[in-house]
């Protein structure tokens, strides 16, 4: 939030507490900063015109009306400048063509359910779209998903990928990726975590909007107001905008069907249920091998063998918090740093040197 905006609702704070408001003003403040609302702006004008007017409040509350007003005034012209020197519609620069994200999946490491699932749903979704345009009946499905698994199985990658996808289908406008978590949707004010949610969505608009390890909103205590305030507001974005807007929830499978279980109308809003396995070791390796290839490394042959056995006994002693791609990305970050110590203490090591990664770079 900029500084103009927290000043307001901080000024705004004040005028309440010496008006005895019950919070009314500062949520009106709030409402002007997160949505830019017209509504809220002539409510609160209302406001000060009565804090000054009434002549049972006292000096100090007609002069914190006056500071609210200059805040207002300060938001709104700071707001009307971004707007003059940031557009609100972004190019899209992604040109990729459907042919390429569709190789840009298949590419993907392992995931081969995956990847059926998604390019099923790909083809079933272009059907119905030229069923629609032929004035034909097609079922409206929403577009919403849910991605289940453990982590580092590239849940949010091929997110990432099925809203650029959607994009170039005509699904979506946008084909953008905002991801988000319960600390981004969820305020400990109550009427505030609605605003918050609201916000969120409208930035998502004509993209996917990511909500990883979503059971996590309600998960501490399923009579948390605040969590239920979320899950409303969001059960109705996924029913009004479900012509331009993708929503897909993420997370452990075992959580996440225990969030479905307690969320029967949140469920019926999503018609896929995507399960990412766990990788296995040979696909463990491929990951590590295309990150040393795209930065410039090798891994010797006894290098491989070490790590393959490595990668075997970390799979089979796996429980569910498993790390899968980002085991691979940590020991990575360990191979290269081992190997730098190492290469260091060489007098002028060649490209041979600076690249090739050895079986005494792992040191587990």
């Amino acid at each position: 939030m900029d500084k103009y905006g927290q000043a307001l609702i901080n000024n705004a704070s004040k005028l309440d507490a010496v008006t005895d408001a019950c919070g009314e003003i500062t949520k009106l403040a709030t409402v002007i900063v997160e949505n830019n609302s017209k509504a809220a702006t002539i409510a609160l004008l209302r406001r000060l015109s009565e804090a000054v007017d009434n002549p049972k409040h006292k000096i100090e509350a007609k002069k914190a009306a006056q500071v609210v007003n200059s805040s207002l005034i300060e938001f709104y012209g700071y707001l009307t400048l971004q707007e003059i020197c940031m557009p609100t519609e972004e190019p899209d620069e992604d040109t990729r063509t459907l042919q390429d994200l569709l190789d840009e999946l298949n590419a993907l490491v392992g995931l081969q359910k995956v990847k059926n699932k998604v390019q099923d749903l790909i083809m079933y979704q272009k059907v119905q779209k030229m069923r629609r345009e032929k004035k034909l009946h097609s079922v409206k499905n929403t577009l919403h998903l849910a991605f289940t698994g453990n982590p580092g199985t590239g849940k949010a990658t091929v997110a990432r990928i099925v809203g650029r996808i959607y994009k170039r289908i005509g699904l979506l406008s946008k084909g953008h990726f905002v991801e988000v978590s319960r600390t981004d949707l969820i305020v400990g004010y109550q009427g505030q975590t609605a605003l918050k949610v609201e916000r969120v969505i409208e930035q998502a608009k004509g993209g996917v909007l990511f909500i990883d390890e979503a059971y996590s909103i309600t998960e501490n205590d399923h009579a948390d107001s605040y969590g239920r305030e979320c899950l409303t507001e969001l059960t109705k974005a996924l029913e009004n905008y479900r012509e331009d807007l993708v929503v897909i929830v993420a997370g452990y499978t075992e959580p996440m069907n225990k969030f479905f279980d307690f969320n029967p109308g949140l469920k019926s809003r999503f018609n896929t249920f995507i399960e990412f396995d766990d990788y296995s070791p040979n696909e463990l390796d491929m990951i590590l091998i295309s990150i040393c290839k795209n930065n410039d490394y090798i891994l010797d042959e006894e290098a491989k063998e070490k790590i393959h056995l490595y990668f075997e006994h970390q799979t089979s002693a796996k429980d569910e918090n498993f790390a899968n791609g980002r085991l691979v990305r940590n020991l990575y970050d360990d191979l290269v740093m081992n190997h730098a110590r190492r290469v260091i203490n060489t007098a002028n090591p060649g490209s041979v040197e600076l690249s090739m990664i050895k079986a005494e770079d792992f040191i587990f």
